[in-house]
């Protein structure tokens, strides 16, 4: 499934990094702690997280994640929303929460 399937799909808001809409998604990823995101995330995931720094792009790069997605309407930092344009990785919104977008993810084969 490739990132703009999911945002059809869910109704996600493109915040950032619109060229890379075509990313394949193969998994997904939940959590805040980029350390530990770092360690336990893989290639093509969707990583959902509440941080809107630019380090998130960082290790979104670093891994070579699919997309980012931001739950709970969450506003991301203009300097984030540049990076991820400069690297092509997806910002995606959401108003749901993490567990819901999940949820709904799962129901769509990731």
């Amino acid at each position: 499934m490739k990132v703009r399937d999911i945002v059809n799909a869910l109704n996600f808001e493109v915040l950032a990094g619109e060229e890379g809409l075509d990313r394949e998604v193969k998994g997904v990823y939940t959590c805040d702690l980029l350390s530990w995101v770092m360690s336990h995330g893989k290639q093509n995931n969707a990583w959902i997280t509440v941080q809107v720094h630019p380090n998130i792009i960082a290790v979104a790069t670093l891994l070579e994640f699919s997309c980012v997605i931001i739950p709970e309407e969450i506003e991301v930092e203009e300097s984030t929303l540049k990076k991820a344009n400069d690297e092509k990785i997806p910002v995606l919104k959401s108003k749901l929460n993490a567990y819901e977008i999940c949820i709904e993810l799962n129901k769509l084969g990731v």
